[in-house]
């Protein structure tokens, strides 16, 4: 978004037209949208700026629920804001620890500010880029305990602020995110105010793990299953004696989290059970696959897989269950008739630790029935196998 198409989004007409607009997912109900907002004769700029809004509210609500339905937002600033559930997380420790007054250096639209802000916390929300910050702005017009500052995050005085929360932009070009130069402020400024300050710093789940320093909490974050991202943490915002967590979120269940002083130690790997389990991505990437598998009593399937094997059927948020159906070798005509046999036609298939790709192996297996399955490819004390299964 530029600062014309702002001037235009801003204007009382535009954010009157966009509130009248009803939510559809259908592409024929866009055009015959525009064609009517044209025919009622809004300017062909204010028709752009309010279709883009509406398009972006409609795929915030996955992140935000009713909430986006009053925010306003840019491509950019809508794909790296956390989730509203998420912030809620981060809000909710500033809270406990009783930091009151906190800078959101690096806000974007706003999103992890409205949830500190929703806990009637004191926030200061910096950003650079002036188009987001009027963006965050309106967003956190409700909330009288909020301002948002348009300026550089590294030069905010933080003389009146007890915590800070930091939401690094990854620099246009990094992809790998092993060099602390990557993010922008980069992750030696970050630290360097998490040293000052207690403080959370969002970075990407696939960070480097070599870049972890000492001394602070790590903690992953998944969504539905999805590892959404890593928050370091320091000072009073650091739990004692934690140094990796995993915090498990899935619809509408309390949070689950995982949490050791460093990563778990593993388990030996073992005998296929009649059970398997697939840990969450936040476990594996907390590297405490460990310390689930023992709360399971679990043991590894192989010493390089992150699969755990058991005798016993048990419920976890930290990992998907199975019950093993059938052990068979990767060979297509055995997988095609043990498949038939039962009737599958719908097939879920998982792999780990083999080249195969299952777009191209799910036409081989000539799926027909009216049964569910989970075909799982993985080696196992070295070979390679198929596991047949069901979910628990």
């Amino acid at each position: 978004m530029d600062a014309a198409e702002l001037r235009e989004l801003l204007t009382p007409e535009a954010l009157a037209l966009l509130d009248t607009l009803a939510p559809s997912d259908s592409t024929a109900d866009v055009v015959a949208l525009v064609a009517g907002l044209r025919k009622q004769g809004h300017p062909p700029a204010r028709v752009a700026a309010v279709l883009t809004q509406y398009r972006l509210r409609r795929k915030a609500e996955e992140k935000f629920g009713p909430f986006a339905r009053r925010m306003l937002f840019t491509a950019e600033g809508l794909e790296q804001a956390s989730r509203l559930r998420v912030a809620a997380q981060h809000a909710g420790r500033f809270a406990a620890a009783g930091l009151q007054r906190v800078a959101d250096l690096g806000c974007g639209i706003g999103g992890d500010a409205l949830a500190l802000a929703s806990l009637d916390l004191t926030v200061t929300a910096v950003e650079r880029d002036e188009v987001t910050a009027a963006i965050a702005a309106y967003n956190l017009a409700p909330f009288p305990t909020a301002r948002v500052v348009h300026g550089d995050a590294l030069a905010q005085s933080l003389d009146d602020v007890g915590a800070v929360w930091l939401d690094p932009a990854r620099r246009t070009g990094a992809v790998r995110l092993n060099s602390p130069d990557d993010w922008s402020p980069s992750l030696t400024d970050a630290l360097a105010i998490a040293g000052r300050r207690p403080a959370g710093i969002k970075l990407a789940p696939g960070m480097d793990r070599g870049l972890l320093p000492e001394g602070l909490e790590a903690q992953w974050i998944s969504v539905d299953g999805e590892v959404v991202e890593l928050v370091l943490w320091s000072g009073a915002l650091a739990r004692p004696g934690v140094g990796r967590a995993a915090l498990v979120l899935r619809g509408d269940a309390p949070p689950a989290e995982l949490r050791s002083a460093t990563d778990s130690a593993d388990v030996d790997a073992g005998p296929l059970g009649e059970y398997l389990y697939e840990p969450d991505g936040a476990v594996i990437r907390a590297r405490l696959i460990g310390d689930l598998a023992r709360s399971i009593g679990g043991r590894m399937l192989d010493p390089t897989i992150a699969y755990v094997t058991s005798d016993t059927a048990m419920q976890t948020p930290f990992a998907r269950g199975f019950r093993i159906v059938e052990r068979l070798p990767i060979d297509i005509a055995r997988l095609k008739r043990a498949l038939a046999a039962r009737g599958i036609g719908t097939l879920e298939i998982k792999k780990r630790g083999v080249d195969i790709d299952p777009a191209r192996l799910r036409p081989k297996l000539a799926l027909r029935g009216d049964a569910a399955g989970v075909l799982v490819l993985t080696r196992i004390a070295g070979e390679r196998a198929a596991l047949l299964a069901e979910r628990l």
